[in-house]
């Protein structure tokens, strides 16, 4: 099977071991995935080295019910993360490891999402929930032991097209004001791009996979310009922003080309095509060189935005 993946010769050595198979995500599989996937994240996070991170879990109250968040104490600057998971898989535990390492390297306080999921929720309700959170953050920042006045937004993969609209609600005036924006591995555009029609059936998560993730997500809001941050025509006054991706992965040209259409637009943005790696490396590979590398870019980023060094 691997041999015939799109990319799969062009991957580390690393990562060619253990990026094997694409994904399969249509509707029946992902509701068999689900659990042994949260299994596995939750086993992961239970042997993560916390590094001097303080751990809590709190709930915030909204009227779909609640939205359950994982704070991370590092420091007094505050990220609200939202996971990766293709808006139908994930919760608190799946991007525990990165969060840890925001905190830690980034000397701030995360406070990861766990939001609602697709099909059986379909936008806006993820955006909802990370919304609520923001607002949350924002309003009890002496309660939580933040700093207000630098909130930041951060995501991976479909988190991080949470992460980018909060950032445009933000700059709008419709949301707390946001200092920067991290985006990972970030699902930005619905339509077609040269690096969607290249990796049909590649490792981890291919354009087959991204199709019936939108098509989850959006459902009957296909094409809506507030839930799909590249449809997005006004760009100026956005914060600034570190957009990472990897090579092999059917989103890098979207994230690529919204970097420059940031430039473009004045807002300042440090870019990172990560070589030889497919999508969810860091996840696939956490104590790898490539992911100590995206962590230590990360925390250098967030340490430039909160402290100016």
């Amino acid at each position: 099977m691997s041999a015939q993946l799109d990319g799969f010769e062009r991957l580390d050595p690393a990562l060619r071991a253990v990026a094997t198979t694409r994904t399969d995500f249509s509707l029946a599989s992902i509701q068999l995935m689900r659990e042994p996937f949260n299994q596995r994240r939750r086993e992961a996070a239970e042997q993560t080295d916390a590094q001097g991170v303080e751990i809590a879990e709190d709930t915030v109250a909204t009227e779909a019910g609640g939205v359950p968040v994982r704070i991370y104490r590092g420091g007094e600057p505050a990220i609200v993360y939202c996971h990766a998971g293709g808006f139908a898989l994930g919760n608190l535990d799946t991007d525990h490891r990165q969060c840890v390492e925001l905190a830690h390297r980034g000397r701030c306080t995360v406070v990861s999402v766990d939001y609602r999921l697709a099909p059986e929720h379909p936008y806006p309700a993820a955006l909802d929930d990370a919304i609520a959170v923001l607002r949350w953050v924002a309003a009890d920042a002496a309660g939580l032991r933040v700093d207000a006045a630098r909130l930041a937004v951060a995501g991976s993969s479909a988190g991080a097209t949470l992460a980018a609209c909060l950032a445009h609600g933000a700059a709008d005036g419709s949301l707390p004001a946001i200092v920067f924006q991290l985006l990972h591995q970030p699902v930005l555009d619905d339509r077609e791009t040269a690096s969607k029609a290249q990796f049909c059936t590649s490792p981890a998560f291919d354009s087959e996979a991204a199709e019936l993730m939108w098509r989850y997500y959006l459902g009957p809001a296909t094409g809506s310009v507030a839930a799909v941050p590249a449809r997005q025509a006004q760009l100026r006054g956005l914060p600034p922003a570190l957009i990472t991706c990897a090579e092999i992965d059917p989103f890098r040209d979207e994230a690529v080309d919204y970097a420059l259409q940031l430039l473009r637009a004045g807002v300042s943005v440090e870019l990172h095509v990560f070589p030889r790696t497919c999508h969810g490396f860091e996840s696939l590979l956490p104590d790898w060189s490539g992911s100590e590398l995206l962590f230590a870019l990360q925390g250098e980023a967030l340490q430039r935005a909160w402290y100016g060094h």
